[in-house]
């Protein structure tokens, strides 16, 4: 009996069974890992920052966030930032969306409206923890993307269309819940009228590079409005963005609330600044006025941080000139090189691709008030600054305060 053939089989067979033995460990690795950060997403950056409602929380941990950001940036997908994913527009950083989600309230039986897809993510979110999700997209490219992304995540019940979200979707309204994820400088007429008497609207609101968080409720007919904390988010793309009565001026950039003695709401929090992390209003001592502004950081890569973005024209403008005070107490820097006390600056071009960073400071150790002095060149190209200060990933405990700034013309 010639037993070859037989034999070939069996190695093949278990050859077969060998790869995919092999492809099953590695698929199994590799979600393990996924959990894993986004088990430290959720610790680290929502429930440090107190989103507490469970539903949120568990939405967070389940959906894959690596799958909603270009390739390039999966590395990045679980740290709190906003990532590029096209057409000049962000994946919110995670802590913003969990923000918003917990501002709306969502219930299991709720069908919500959100304006602005981009990658879905936001839509996956809430997917988790409603019964429907209607979401439009402005940008054809990005619609199709997340309608396609949601299918092979099997979000089913998201529903994706391509128009002008402030229009809303007036054939599925009433709506229990409105998010918007770009921010109108006024809240958009349709919205109001397709939102549910007792419903919630969570929007951005305000002039480009000086936003809020407000949380609208309807009550017999009309809002009831609650400011929330400062934001930065990409405009709507189009009409309603071209029309803002209100246009910053990239040729004359200024910095809002650099004293930090601005907060109207009252809610802990230098207005004019967003994604503030780890950051307390502090009345010890300030150098200018009755308010500094404190950053306090116990672990190392954890951020804690105040940004402020403008539009800028390095066609007109050669450099920024920024004068400011610091106070620091037993700062040690992080294992990452970009875990420093200090101020950084971020230029974007015209289509909100990164092409400078510059970092001053570097502090360490402890020190009494320090007065500083600072010239950065802008880049000719560059059409949008965004100024980051704070502890970033060290640890110990920082004081700023009566930043200023002036602009050099080329």
């Amino acid at each position: 009996m010639n037993l070859r053939p037989l034999l070939l089989g069996v190695m093949q067979l278990c050859a077969a069974t060998a790869l995919f033995t092999c492809h099953t460990v590695i698929v199994n690795a590799q979600q393990q890992k996924w959990e894993t950060l986004r088990e430290a997403m959720v610790r680290n950056c929502l429930e440090s920052e107190g989103v507490s409602n469970s539903k949120v929380l568990n939405a967070m941990r389940r959906v894959p966030r690596h799958e909603f950001v270009p390739g390039t940036e999966r590395a990045r997908a679980y740290d709190d930032v906003g990532l590029a994913i096209g057409s000049q527009q962000t994946i919110s950083p995670p802590y913003i969306v969990a923000y918003m989600t917990e501002s709306l309230d969502p219930q299991p039986e709720d069908k919500v409206l959100e304006i602005g897809t981009g990658s879905g993510y936001q839509a996956a979110v809430l997917a988790e923890i409603v019964k429907d999700v209607y979401s439009i997209e402005i940008v054809p490219a990005l619609a199709k993307s997340a309608t396609r992304r949601l299918k092979e995540l099997k979000y089913n019940n998201v529903h994706v269309k391509e128009g002008d979200g402030y229009l809303g979707w007036p054939e599925n309204a009433p709506f229990d819940k409105i998010i918007v994820t770009c921010s109108p400088e006024n809240v958009p007429a349709p919205l109001i009228e397709q939102l549910k008497e007792g419903g919630r609207m969570v929007i951005p609101v305000g002039e480009r590079y000086q936003q809020s968080f407000h949380l609208l409720r309807k009550v017999e007919g009309k809002l009831e409005d609650e400011r929330l904390i400062p934001t930065l988010f990409v405009p709507m793309t189009g009409t309603s963005e071209e029309q803002r009565r209100v246009q910053p001026n990239p040729k004359l950039p200024y910095l809002v609330n650099g004293s930090f003695e601005d907060d109207e709401n009252e809610d802990g929090k230098a207005d004019g600044w967003h994604y503030q992390r780890q950051t307390l209003l502090c009345e010890e001592e300030p150098m200018e006025g009755k308010i500094c502004l404190r950053f306090e950081n116990k672990t190392y890569g954890t951020s804690s941080q105040a940004l402020q973005g403008m539009a800028i024209d390095g066609k007109s403008i050669a450099a920024i000139q920024l004068r400011y005070w610091f106070r620091s107490q037993a700062i040690v820097a992080g294992k990452d090189p970009n875990d420093q006390a200090g101020v950084v600056l971020h230029f974007y071009d015209n289509i909100r691709r990164e092409i400078g960073t510059t970092m001053l400071g570097k502090w360490r150790g402890t020190l009494g008030w320090q007065d500083v002095r600072s010239t950065v060149e802008v880049p000719p190209n560059a059409r949008e600054v965004i100024i980051r200060i704070g502890l970033n990933g060290a640890t110990g405990q920082l004081d700023m305060d009566d930043i200023r700034m002036t602009t050099v013309p080329r």
